[in-house]
């Protein structure tokens, strides 16, 4: 029928533009911020927030007016929302210091796309009503929640497509158009729904007063309902909100965990966020996909699994022969390990969660209100990992108590007979979380966590790897350590040893210029190790996006208090900083931000080049710390420096010891004596990065990740 061919086409380019402009519009302003993960996770945030502002507005309009005003509030909101097109963040809205953007960046959200994104959420909850209108009294009804399954399923499209074939294939501007271009259609399809839903009369027919409660069986759910339940009351609302809201909690918490706590690569935040798209999909269908009991059991194994997964402690008998790589692995459970085992898990948890919000749906009558409260869990969810814990909690505890509430729900749900395994699931999954916590605070000096994720300044080594160091750690990735015995504290280590291509680099240019003070810039503190090669006369000044790093480095470490350089700091996006200060005289400007997988790309393009170079002097170098496990940026810098016009020198540094890692540097310069002397010097280790690359050079407007997976 024409209605059905309008109401299905609305929903599903509805739910592909609300997840395709998440992408989108990200990573518009992720450079504005330092390029932090965290972006991402505010700008989760925002999108739950006005979901559920859409939900209620759908709410109120499903409830409190007439067809016909529907339509025409409805009409009116959706040509308003044209107003912002196209989609562009303001300029005027960039950070200008280095304060905690939360704020900053849900302002920015609303500026920009907040109207269309409200009523782009609209739409799932608001064709249903109307659906149900139309077949309302006949079998025809039942199937609504299929619109909503659907509505996912072309969201999950949007989310699998962005980054292999959108992002490759279109530059920030051109999405931006296309995305804009596709909201214009979808308001001439909202207009169409509208009118045709809300138009005619419906059949009425009687609602049953009262419906069995769910039952315990493993049965497939029929396809039609020939009796409605009767409306839902408060503890089943109730229940509508804390289900989706444990699995919001889940699929956010997990998610930092794997790309922060396991292994830091790229585009390994999708897949959470697939498996839970997919559960809504499995759970709405209606074809019996979810199994009580089966799920039950699996819910129960999944949270002691995955608790047991952070008390993981392999690595407690690291010895120095087992070389560094085992080192850095020290209590982190193997990526092929933990990546299924979280996967898996947060599958079957959000399987259980949204297997049993199905069993509890309303009445078609309060459908808009069940939506509202499945919309308001997910946000609580969202403010409680992405505002509420950043700013009360020091660490990612939020994941260990999200896991111990499984068996209290399993309790809740359960038959009688089932609540004692399920209170020994409890006992073991809280002895498990305490042995985490345990690990957590091992050889712990300090942690700190705010916006840009969670530090921890930790003690290794003992006196048969040469005694007691003091490391810095986000997640798995080590950003510098420092011996803690007075006569090594001011020796370089990490990726600055005496080999690495930055130490090389300034020892040239200084038998180079022998007796002449050197300035050296470093993009990303870390420790301040660099400042170990600092001399007298010398001045070191470093750019630092996250505050935190310099507290801690100067509370727990001393390269800046030690060396005889005169030490200067930045806070902020050091593009930005660099954008607001005059030409430099750098003779040396390190860029050291790319060893995770939540690179800040716009520190790697050519407007970012163009930046460094007004900032060197005659003669001087640019030196891209480019050591990834799992992205090659080696084409990527030879691209930038091809285009530049600059030679660039690629020194591998695979002298790994107990504390001088691995590590690769790009040395751009176009000062010929000091290539000459590199190459002397690094012969076996070094190679020209010459001519154009098999890439294109990164621009802020096109760039892919995917180009450089190793």
């Amino acid at each position: 029928p024409e209605h059905m061919a309008a109401f299905l086409s609305t929903v599903g380019l509805s739910a592909f533009l609300l997840f395709l402009v998440q992408p989108v519009i990200a990573r518009q302003i992720l450079p504005w911020f330092g390029g932090s993960a965290a972006v991402w996770t505010t700008c989760m945030v925002f999108f739950q927030l006005v979901l559920l502002a859409g939900y209620a507005y759908a709410d109120l309009l499903a409830r409190k007016l007439s067809p016909r005003r529907q339509m025409q509030v409805h009409a009116v909101m959706l040509l308003v929302s044209l107003a912002v097109l196209p989609i562009a963040p303001s300029e005027a809205l960039k950070p200008a210091d280095a304060d905690n953007p939360i704020g900053r960046i849900l302002l920015l959200l609303a500026a920009t796309i907040g109207l269309p994104y409200l009523m782009l959420s609209t739409t799932g909850p608001l064709v249903q009503a109307w659906f149900v209108r139309r077949h309302a009294g006949t079998p025809r009804v039942a199937s609504v929640w299929r619109l909503y399954a659907l509505s996912n399923v072309a969201s999950m499209l949007a989310l699998l497509a962005y980054p292999p074939l959108i992002e490759p294939a279109t530059s920030g501007r051109e999405q931006s158009l296309a995305w804009s271009a596709g909201y214009v259609l979808f308001v001439l399809l909202g207009l169409r729904s509208a009118w045709l839903g809300t138009r005619g009369a419906p059949v009425i027919v009687n609602v049953p007063a009262a419906s069995p409660s769910p039952d315990d069986t493993d049965a497939a759910a029929p396809d039609t309902e020939p009796a409605e339940p009767a409306p839902a009351g408060p503890r089943a609302q109730l229940m509508w909100l804390l289900l989706p809201a444990l699995a919001s909690v889940l699929l956010l918490t997990i998610t930092t965990h794997i790309t922060q706590n396991v292994a830091s690569v790229p585009f390994l935040w999708v897949l959470p966020l697939a498996l839970y798209l997919l559960t809504f999909i499995l759970t709405f269908d209606g074809r019996g996909w979810y199994w009580p009991r089966t799920y039950r059991v699996l819910a129960a194994v999944a949270a002691l699994l995955m608790t047991g997964g952070l008390a993981w402690r392999l690595g407690r008998d690291w010895k120095p022969d087992d070389g560094v790589d085992a080192l850095l692995e020290h209590g982190v459970m193997p990526i092929y390990t933990a990546v299924p085992l979280y996967a898996v898990g947060l599958f079957v948890l959000c399987m259980y969660c949204h297997g049993e919000l199905v069993r509890r749906k309303p009445a078609t009558a309060q459908l808009t209100r069940f939506y509202l409260m499945v919309s308001l869990g997910g946000a609580v969810g969202g403010l409680l990992v992405g505002i509420v814990a950043p700013l009360t909690l020091n660490w990612t505890w939020e994941l260990p108590a999200a896991l111990t509430l499984v068996p209290l729900l399993l309790m809740a749900f359960a038959q009688r007979w089932w609540k004692l395994p399920a209170l020994l699931v409890l006992a073991g999954c809280g002895w498990l979380a305490w042995d985490y916590a345990d690990q957590v605070g091992e050889s712990g000096i300090a942690i700190n966590r705010n916006f840009y994720g969670t530090l921890r300044v930790k003690s290794v080594g003992d006196e048969d790897s040469g005694g007691p160091r003091w490391r810095l750690m986000h997640g798995v990735i080590t950003h510098g350590e420092q011996w803690q015995a007075p006569a090594r504290r001011r020796e370089p280590t990490t990726y600055y040893a005496p080999t690495s291509g930055v130490a090389l680099a300034l020892a040239g240019l200084r038998e180079l210029a022998p007796g002449q003070p050197q300035r050296v810039g470093l993009i990303g503190l870390g420790v301040g190790t660099l400042a170990a090669w600092g001399r007298p006369g010398d001045t070191y000044r470093f750019y630092e996006l996250d505050p935190a790093v310099l507290d801690l480095a100067r509370r727990h470490f001393t390269y800046l208090k030690d060396s005889p350089a005169a030490i200067e700091t930045a806070l902020g996006d050091a593009r930005l900083v660099l954008e607001r200060e005059p030409d430099g005289r750098f003779d040396l400007l390190a860029v050291d931000a790319f060893s995770s997988d939540a690179i800040p790309v716009h520190l790697l393009t050519r407007e970012a080049m163009a930046v460094y170079r007004r900032h060197v002097q005659a003669g001087g170098v640019i030196a891209l710390h480019i050591t990834n496990r799992y992205l090659d940026l080696r084409p990527v810098a030879q691209a930038l420096a091809h285009e530049m016009g600059w030679p660039a020198w690629l020194v591998e540094d695979d002298a790994a010891t107990t504390t001088q890692f691995e590590s690769d540097w790009v040395i751009v310069t176009r000062n010929a004596a000091l290539l000459a002397w590199l190459k002397a010097r690094t012969s076996g280790s070094g190679q020209a990065l010459e001519g154009p690359s098999r890439l294109k050079p990164w621009s802020d407007d096109h760039h892919n990740l995917f180009e450089v997976l190793k």
